[in-house]
């Protein structure tokens, strides 16, 4: 089967669709497009994520996501042909686990201008199922990267850090997965401001690279009990969003020493996860947009010796594709009315059978 899978993340960098031909356990990449976002629209989305907002600015994003969305997947299938099924993962404006996620991105729009059954709202029935509604890439990263002799750590650096460990020649159910802290988000709004909006990422590292590392804040910052906290457990920007700028921006650090010190923050958590997680030898195989920021993957090979650093594009999955991949095979785990989250992961007390389905034309 022929799914496309429609993947915006927490960085809000744009909108990824991964066309993919699914046979069994088999995931074949056919082709990969990423439409970045018009700058109004990033904005329209920051105003109305985890902060006051009129629900009339909801709805009308709600739309407009899905026609945006529509046109990228039309785009991919010109492209790259056409496909039978569409998972889209919607835009996340606010998600407090085991009680409330919300994603944009209007499904009966999707399906209306496509003509193809649209499968969304994923995290919904985990967390109604006690979960965090997150991750849950994880079921994927079993399929696509168990080993028998060797532990895995799949690590994906979007918005948002996560990690899926899985132990050499596990079951399902050995697997653990959850999210490590910030990934991209806060250097990408760092940056942002640094450039007066010229920027939406540091390009290279290359700021993070001119300034110096702010070690009280980077202490400060260490001592939130979420980086001790036992899994499963979820962030999003309710943690890492205004607020957390607003509480750099009290040391009086300069911008350049602040982009330094989140870009540590990123992988000072994520090494400290994978040793909790991980007591022995272990492959880390990275994806996401955080691949490209060399700062962030020097800090992680100093800080994890031993472990075996690469990305997912060396097994075979683009590491820009990998999350977008990862809900078309999910798309094709509920068309087939098969349970896709691990309860190992999320904390939810069953498997379920993720999302809902609008039937095409």
């Amino acid at each position: 089967m022929r799914v496309a899978g429609v993947m915006s993340g927490t960085s809000l960098d744009g909108i990824d669709v991964a066309i993919v031909e699914i046979r069994g356990h088999c995931v074949e990449t056919i082709g990969f497009t990423a439409t970045p976002y018009p700058a109004a629209v990033r904005a329209a989305i920051l105003g109305v994520s985890n902060c006051p907002t009129h629900t009339a600015n909801i709805s009308r994003l709600n739309f407009q996501l899905a026609e945006l969305y529509a046109r990228a997947v039309l785009a991919a299938v010109k492209r790259y042909g056409p496909v039978e099924l569409i998972g889209c993962h919607g835009q996340t404006i606010f998600h407090e686990g085991r009680s409330n996620t919300l994603q944009l991105g209007e499904p009966a729009v999707l399906a209306e201008r496509t003509g193809v059954p649209v499968v969304a709202n994923f995290r919904a029935r985990d967390i109604a199922a006690g979960g965090q509604g997150a991750p849950l890439v994880p079921f994927v990263d079993y399929l696509l990267f168990r080993h028998p002799r060797r532990t895995r750590v799949a690590l994906n650096i979007g918005g948002i850090a996560n990690i899926t460990v899985i132990p050499a020649g596990c079951a399902p159910d050995d697997v653990v997965a959850f999210d490590t802290g910030p990934g991209n988000m806060v250097i990408d709004a760092l940056a942002r401001e640094f450039s007066a909006g010229k920027l939406n990422c540091d390009r290279g590292g290359k700021i993070a690279a001119s300034g110096n590392l702010n070690r009280p804040l980077l202490d400060d910052l260490l001592r939130d009990a979420y980086y001790r906290r036992k899994p499963p457990k979820s962030a999003g920007r309710e943690q890492y969003g205004v607020e957390f700028l607003a509480r750099l921006r009290q040391f009086g650090a300069p911008l350049p020493d602040l982009i330094a010190t989140a870009t540590v923050l990123t992988a000072v958590t994520i090494s400290l996860a994978v040793r909790q997680a991980v007591p022995g030898p272990a492959d880390l195989i990275a994806s996401g947009g955080g691949t490209h920021n060399p700062q962030i993957m020097t800090h992680l090979a100093g800080f994890l010796p031993g472990v075996a650093i690469g990305t997912s594009t060396d097994h075979g999955i683009d590491a820009d594709a990998k999350e977008a991949i990862a809900f078309a095979v999910l798309a094709h785990e509920t068309w087939r009315r098969k349970p896709s989250n691990l309860p190992s992961a999320t904390g939810a007390r069953r498997a379920v059978v993720l999302g809902s389905v609008t039937p095409g034309i």
